[in-house]
């Protein structure tokens, strides 16, 4: 998300407003953020189970309507966190630490929902290596320079070139949603020759698109993993609302579980859902693969991307632990 002086004047107009409602009786409507991808499965399962409204019951907060919209990249929703028209976001780790240190604070995450692979794709044959890409051949990342995908890329040049050509691929970045980085890179035509993606559109193009191949995976630049899908909020808001807090994390361990469980008919509900054609072989052979099972509470890998981003100025504060841009409710959570 690109920070500019009209954002900056919707920031402190949306916390003067929060503000004035710390102490108010809790909401009885939210509105909630998801991205296309599998990677935010447990959001799915939440909203069909509506188990963020059961949860809000169990802690006394009655007839909670939680609405669910989609955005397409993490900088649009989180523009629509800063003016107000939603309260919880579901998007990268990027994200969220981009508005936590720009607010002082002020945005703090909840939990995290899962920490599967993300993979660079190229259909070019003689992309084979971070330094086989030329000038000329572009790379799709949800949101160029601070989305997840784009910082992951910055930290994997760093490796191949060295610590201060961490911008070398910068240029070579373009912004595109992974629905259209798949269907621009299936164009034999197209300029993108390659797609920073989230799984399934990374499985479904290695499987369609003629010569379509992997050139880097997010778990060979970070050990462990990295957390994507990373539900976060204004400390405002977690303050004023500590039983819709609370549900969210509630609801967010029951999802996991029934996916884990139950994973074929989370897999249906992801299909009903989002509206992926892909059918439910394809997907329960993608859930198979390496990490892909990967849905879980506990940040991964955030305090090394916090890092990497602090050291090339995209937060001018960095952090001495991932409990300081998440919500002390989470410190149980034994994220890293």
């Amino acid at each position: 998300m690109k920070f500019t002086p009209r954002i900056g004047a919707i920031l402190l107009a949306a916390f003067a407003v929060a503000g004035t409602t710390a102490h108010a009786q809790e909401m009885h409507e939210i509105t909630i953020t998801k991205q296309p991808s599998i990677i935010y499965l447990p959001a799915l399962v939440m909203e069909k189970q509506g188990l963020i409204a059961k949860a809000a019951a169990q802690e006394g907060l009655k007839n909670l309507k939680v609405n669910w919209r989609s955005f397409s990249s993490g900088g649009a929703s989180t523009d629509a966190l800063l003016s107000g028209n939603v309260q919880i976001v579901n998007s990268g780790v990027g994200n969220m630490l981009l508005l936590w240190d720009r607010t002082k604070g002020k945005v703090k995450g909840i939990t995290t929902n899962s920490a599967l692979p993300l993979t660079l794709v190229s259909r070019n044959p003689k992309i084979h290596s971070l330094k086989d890409f030329g000038p000329k051949d572009k790379i799709a990342v949800p949101t160029v320079r601070v989305s997840t995908q784009a910082i992951l890329l910055q930290m994997a040049c760093e490796k191949v070139f060295g610590q201060d050509n961490w911008s070398k691929l910068d240029a070579n970045t373009v912004q595109l949603g992974h629905p259209d980085a798949a269907a621009m890179l299936a164009n034999p035509n197209g300029e993108i020759t390659s797609s920073f993606g989230a799984p399934p559109f990374s499985y479904k193009e290695l499987k369609a698109i003629p010569h379509a191949h992997i050139v880097l995976r997010s778990t060979d630049i970070i050990d462990g993993g990295l957390s994507q899908s990373t539900l976060f909020t204004t400390t405002k808001f977690a303050q004023a609302n500590p039983k819709i807090i609370k549900a969210v994390l509630t609801a967010s361990k029951e999802a996991i579980d029934y996916i884990k469980a139950n994973t074929q008919e989370s897999v249906e509900i992801y299909r009903e859902i989002s509206g992926d054609k892909t059918s439910t072989a394809e997907l329960m052979d993608l859930l198979k693969q390496p990490g892909m099972m990967a849905f879980q509470m506990a940040p991964a890998g955030s305090m090394k991307f916090a890092q990497h981003m602090h050291k090339v100025g995209i937060l001018k504060t960095l952090p001495k632990s991932w409990t300081d841009y998440f919500l002390p409710v989470s410190a149980s959570l034994n994220g890293s």
